[in-house]
């Protein structure tokens, strides 16, 4: 089938079945998929107008909120972490979208910019799975409901919902608890890491859940099955924004390729609808650490291919 915005031909099954096999693993670690499936539309299927970051923003949009249904439904959602999330990345998404237009037109120099992004979110969380001898609070959490889920599934595989309550939240900090153990982190800490993740974000065309994952786990030592859910949302609502600026500022580059190729777009994020909604029901029974390094190596393997690419090899 050709696809007359991206200027590509593929058989109709290849998107949605490639975005369903992506998401149902990333989505264990509060990723939509989006930061992989950019790599693919580049490389499998030779996509590289800068409207390929717009439609990786649609398939967020259509396939994210399966797996934050199945993240609320499990009690799984620390709500004031992900509006911080959003209101950090929302100005930092418009900016980007209008590097990526002006100064990253060029999908050999847009290459090398995404393999510095995904090296760096790998190694991070490369050296939080090797080193995390402060996180012993972290990975007790982790053990308790990983244990609790062993004990209290039921028949059908559902499980009750953990213990998650917001104990402080104002302009300076944000405190909850995770099956008895207390979190603290700095609004303000958050805030201006979603700023930066959110124009990263958008000139990747990924909404930034990627990369505001690792450092949550990492740098602010937050438990996995807390920080997907929150990673995915705020993924959601900065990729509806990213689609409606970069359509918006397309008929003001009528010589590039800026709107998003929606039936593809479409067509990723029905496949991932069905993978998130999957992966964010199984994720309660996979150790935190496998997650960690499958995401890791993904990462890390993508972005070498690229730089090795980018200097002929």
């Amino acid at each position: 089938m050709y696809f007359q915005t991206a200027d590509i031909e593929v058989a109709l099954w290849i998107p949605p079945f490639v975005a369903f096999v992506i998401s149902f693993f990333t989505s264990m670690g509060g990723v939509s998929g989006a930061f992989l499936l950019l790599p693919f539309q580049m490389s499998f299927i030779g996509y590289t107008n800068p409207s390929v970051s717009a439609t990786n923003q649609v398939f967020n949009v259509v396939a994210i909120p399966s797996g934050v249904y199945r993240y609320w439904r499990e009690g799984r959602m620390v709500w004031p972490l992900t509006w911080i999330v959003v209101l950090g990345t929302l100005p930092g998404v418009f900016i980007g979208a209008m590097v990526r237009v002006h100064y990253l037109p060029d999908p050999k120099h847009f290459k090398l910019f995404t393999a510095c992004v995904l090296l760096y979110i790998g190694f991070k969380m490369v050296r939080d799975v090797l080193g995390n001898s402060n996180g012993g609070a972290k990975r007790e959490s982790e053990a308790r409901f990983r244990e609790m889920v062993k004990r209290n599934t039921s028949p059908k595989g559902a499980a009750p919902a953990p213990a998650t309550t917001v104990t402080c939240f104002n302009l300076k900090r944000l405190g909850f608890t995770f099956y008895g153990e207390a979190y603290d982190v700095s609004f303000w800490g958050i805030f201006l890491l979603s700023f930066i993740v959110g124009i990263v974000g958008g000139i990747y065309g990924i909404g930034g859940g990627s990369i505001i994952a690792p450092f949550f786990i990492t740098f602010f030592e937050l438990p996995v099955y807390i920080v997907a859910g929150a990673a995915l949302m705020g993924t959601f609502v900065t990729s509806v924004a990213g689609v409606a600026f970069y359509q918006a500022i397309a008929p003001f580059y009528p010589n590039l390729s800026v709107a998003p190729d929606w039936l593809l777009g479409i067509l990723f994020g029905a496949g991932g609808m069905a993978g998130m909604y999957l992966g964010a029901r199984c994720q309660k029974f996979v150790p935190a650490k496998a997650i960690k390094w499958m995401l890791s190596g993904v990462m890390v393997f993508t972005a070498i291919k690229y730089i090795l690419n980018f200097f002929g090899y």
